[in-house]
């Protein structure tokens, strides 16, 4: 009798044990990822090995662009997707990428909390839940050789990653090309890009010291990486280890900001130790380039509809 209660013990606890995959995008190394493994990590302490979450980075499990249909389809438990890459299913998702709408990690706060609302309940609708975001450190160009004005941009091969880049191109007179971080050694050493805007911890990850030898720090905008799980994965859990992940995510966004705060520094600081020059754009460089942003903005609002004014407003503070 006794050893049938244990075996019963013993089963009860397997059934409610759950082994989930998480799929990332980026290198172990990268801050994202070693939030996100810290995260992990707390989920499976906060609910006494119930839960355990296997973190593929690197785009081992999915392709980039592959994670957030995965996570809706039931393939993996989570992931980690650029919230800027749902930009052609609503528009809402680029706000954060176009050029000089949010260049502080204050704005980019308050942006983060007037589009909120709205990126939970459009993936709510599609069978997914938002967990939380983290954003990348400012963005800045990178390049072969100087750049001291737009029309010195004309012409390049410029890497794409988003709507926004691949528009931002266009506008410049260069030619996007689309291409995920791990690709970007390759990708200029091939000839493939010889420009790039994103953040100096992206540069850092891909050694741009070795392709590149200018960073202008432009800032101009400051994206952000959502992590979400699929719904039947999240209504699987028992009330409390539902809420032992939501305060672990709470937790993930908190600690995210403060790295990315603390890796645009630090690698701004390894790309001139590295021998790049690490400069402010020239002022007839930043003009031209705003005046690129307002261009994408007023575009954006032809797109974005009423809810996506809705925000952007709010957001303004209008």
């Amino acid at each position: 009798m006794r050893k049938a209660l244990f075996a019963l013990v013993a089963l009860s606890l397997t059934v409610q044990a759950q082994t989930w995959n998480m799929a990332t995008p980026y290198p172990p190394a990268n801050f994202h990822t070693q939030n996100i493994l810290q995260f992990a990590k707390e989920v499976e302490e906060a609910t006494g090995g119930r839960v355990k979450v296997t973190v593929h980075p690197g785009g081992s499990l999915f392709p980039h662009p592959q994670i957030l249909p995965a996570v809706r389809n039931g393939q993996v438990q989570l992931g980690e997707v650029l919230m800027s890459l749902l930009a052609n299913e609503n528009p809402l998702f680029n706000l954060d990428s176009i050029p000089f709408v949010a260049t502080s990690y204050e704005e980019a706060r308050r942006l983060y909390q007037a589009q909120r609302p709205e990126v939970e309940r459009w993936l709510a609708q599609r069978g997914v839940v938002f967990l939380y975001a983290v954003p990348w450190p400012p963005q800045g160009l990178y390049t072969k050789r100087p750049v001291n004005s737009a029309q010195d941009l004309k012409g390049m091969r410029f890497r794409a990653y988003n709507p926004a880049t691949a528009r931002l191109a266009e506008l410049l007179g260069m030619t996007p090309v689309q291409v995920e971080a791990a690709d970007i050694p390759q990708a200029f050493a091939t000839g493939i890009v010889e420009a790039m805007v994103t953040s100096p911890v992206t540069g850092v990850d891909s050694q741009a010291w070795d392709f590149a030898r200018y960073f202008y720090d432009v800032k101009a905008w400051i994206p952000k990486n959502m992590v979400v799980i699929g719904r039947r994965a999240f209504e699987g859990l028992s009330p409390n280890d539902r809420e032992a992940l939501l305060q672990a995510a709470r937790r993930a966004e908190e600690r995210g900001w403060q790295l990315s705060q603390e890796q645009e520094e630090k690698a701004l600081k390894t790309l001139a130790s590295r021998g790049m020059q690490v400069v402010k754009p020239s002022p007839q460089l930043l003009t031209e380039l705003k005046k690129v942003g307002q261009t994408m903005v007023l575009e954006w609002q032809r797109q974005a509809g009423a809810t996506g004014i809705k925000v952007y407003r709010q957001y303004l503070g209008r």
